[in-house]
């Protein structure tokens, strides 16, 4: 019972909407109105204020450590902290506050990573880092990302549950991306610090 309370409460955790709190709290317009309407850090760094962009993020990978935290000082083990962690993660990306509709989950599946194991999460966020600093593409960094996490997973863990769990965010990553893998393709994704002027859904 208290593996599915966890569960359960890693899923409603990580359906809070930090992005639209935030911007509502700043006096800001709601995310989904703009840009391209993720309610993520990058689309909120759009609105011209870098501190409610950082803000969004504490807020988004906060929530995912501290699902998979909690659940550690509950007695969860290996397998099920990880559970937990992907359980907050779908949470950000299918919140059942906002009919389903939410994020692609980058820095929540960050904070999942950095709670599950540090050495996992440090290398996906050198990984990100790097290819934000070259390219300014957000999205390209987060699908590095995400190949970089299972084999970071690996390495340091072997196979188990965390590296099931971490494939699966992955692999949730690359399909939240698919119109960004397209728009990168044909050479039509924005970069960081630009503004878009319409929403696109």
């Amino acid at each position: 019972m208290i593996t599915l309370a966890c569960i359960v409460g890693g899923y409603l955790a990580g359906s809070i909407p930090f992005a639209i709190l935030v911007s509502r709290a700043m006096g800001l317009p709601d995310p989904r109105t703009y840009g391209s309407g993720n309610i993520g850090t990058t689309n909120v760094l759009r609105s011209g204020s870098k501190a409610a962009a950082v803000l969004t993020l504490v807020g988004d990978a906060g929530k995912g450590w501290a699902a998979v935290f909690v659940a550690q000082m509950l007695g969860a083990d290996v397998e099920q902290g990880a559970l937990v962690g992907f359980s907050a993660f779908i949470g950000h990306v299918y919140p059942v506050w906002l009919r389903f509709q939410g994020g692609k989950g980058v820095a929540t599946a960050a904070g999942v990573l950095l709670a599950l194991e540090w050495r996992v999460g440090l290398a996906v966020l050198v990984a990100w880092l790097a290819i934000v600093v070259v390219s300014r593409y957000s999205s390209l960094a987060a699908l590095v990302g995400a190949a970089v996490a299972p084999v970071a997973a690996w390495y340091f863990l072997g196979a188990g549950p965390v590296l099931v769990a971490v494939a699966a965010m992955s692999a949730v990553l690359v399909l939240r991306h698919r119109v960004n893998i397209g728009k990168l393709l044909r050479g039509e994704e924005s970069r960081i610090g630009e503004k878009k002027a319409a929403a696109a859904h």
